[in-house]
């Protein structure tokens, strides 16, 4: 997978939100410039997993920026 600027993401790098995200069924939105360590790639090359307030969540890749 690729975030937004082409940049290849893989297993264990840190990312960054270019833009505020309202997380679905979790009543909270993950705020621009918020910092997600540690991110799994999956099988969809458009999807990564992170935790933001303690949560797992899946995130675009268009949304991110690696740090």
């Amino acid at each position: 997978p690729r975030d937004s600027n082409g940049t290849v993401l893989a297993d264990g790098d840190s990312v960054t939100l270019i833009k505020d995200l309202v997380v679905k069924g979790a009543n909270f939105t993950a705020k621009r410039g918020t910092m997600v360590k540690n991110i799994r790639v999956g099988d969809d090359p458009t999807h990564v997993e992170g935790r933001v307030n303690k949560m797992s969540i899946m995130l675009k890749c268009c949304f991110l920026k690696r740090a």
